[in-house]
């Protein structure tokens, strides 16, 4: 008997510190997620450089991520296309591999055909004609396709307006678009486009292009004049053609096997910090392209303007394309889309 009460009291005192301590771990595990936020690690890869108004965008969406998340969520940045090129990064955020990666538009259009149209010439004149559009009712309808494919779009960050650069000569009329070998973007848009304006576009990877300017395998190329300076296309260039021939904008793409995974908290810190370093990315960009088109002229570009009539000229030579995409990609969205262009043109 008194052996058995022996047994019993050390019995007790080995299991109560035991319990009080997995209670202690308990509670304090509880108060680690009380807030709903957990620590993880966020890799986030684009094509541009750490210095492109892009890149500049993606360190001010990891401040405001770590920061919000009180340091539990982490943002590991990957730049010069590190991690592939804007496919490969979407590929992989649809695998659960990446978390986020924020491409141009044009690249998605094989996947959803509606984002072509973003790629239509000539539509918008100026930035608040497209964030009108991008922001608004047009802009949804499109990120609201995106999670039947695997991916969650937070909003459009700015590429900006695409202007033509050329070792052969400047282009400043139809007619000198004629035999120019141009490197596009793979998108049947913009290989239609310039095929009609008479040019000889050669789709290729972003990563290649400098390569493809220096040996001559292709004559120019068409980026944002960020992209140019940043890329140092004026090094195998000597034209820049202020076309502003297609308003480029990314969108902030996010895997959504990681998205649903998240906390309604977590959540709204990664959509906040999107929107946030979105708006911050875009008056970045803008300050960034006039610092730009002087740099370039300093560096010895040979820089010019299209006339308007010019302009006028070849935005009827691709009419015909513009009409057979329009049908493609769906004429009531088109049509919603010129229409709010046309209704900030008249306020």
């Amino acid at each position: 008997m008194i052996m058995n009460n022996m047994f019993k009291r050390l019995a007790v005192g080995v299991l109560l510190p035991a319990v009080l301590l997995l209670s202690a771990c308990g509670n304090q595990n509880e108060s680690a997620s009380a807030d709903g936020i957990q620590k993880r690690t966020i890799k986030a890869g684009i094509g541009n450089s750490k210095m492109h108004p892009q890149g500049q965008g993606m360190e001010k969406f990891k401040e405001l991520v770590e920061e919000k998340s009180g340091g539990k969520m982490k943002v590991q940045n990957f730049f010069d296309a590190t991690l592939g090129d804007d496919q490969k990064m979407t590929e992989a955020l649809q695998g659960g591999l990446q978390e986020v990666t924020v491409p141009s538009t044009s690249p998605l259009v094989g996947m959803i055909k509606e984002f072509g149209i973003y790629d239509f010439p000539f539509v918008f004149h100026n930035e608040e004609e497209a964030y009108t559009v991008l922001d608004g009712a047009v802009g949804k309808k499109l990120l609201d396709k995106l999670p039947e494919h695997d991916l969650v779009g937070l909003g459009y960050w700015e590429n900006g307006f695409r202007n033509i650069t050329s070792s052969k000569h400047p282009v400043k009329t139809v007619e000198d678009f004629k035999g120019l070998k141009i490197r596009t973007m793979q998108n049947e848009v913009h290989l239609d486009a310039f095929s009609k304006l008479g040019a000889n576009p050669s789709p290729m990877a972003f990563s290649e292009v400098f390569t493809a300017l220096e040996t001559g395998t292709v004559d120019g190329q068409e980026n944002p004049l960020a992209t140019i300076q940043t890329q140092k296309y004026n090094e195998v260039q000597d034209y820049l053609s202020l076309t502003n021939h297609v308003y480029t904008p990314f969108v902030f793409l996010v895997s959504k096997k990681f998205w649903d995974d998240l906390s309604e908290q977590e959540q709204k810190i990664m959509s906040e910090a999107a929107k946030e370093a979105g708006k911050y990315q875009r008056e970045i960009n803008q300050k960034e392209n006039e610092k730009a088109l002087k740099y370039l002229k300093e560096e010895g570009m040979k820089i010019n303007e299209v006339e308007p009539a010019e302009i006028e000229k070849m935005k009827e030579a691709i009419q015909p394309v513009t009409e057979k995409y329009a049908q493609k990609f769906g004429p009531d969205l088109v049509e919603e889309m010129l229409k709010e262009v046309e209704k900030v043109r008249g306020q």
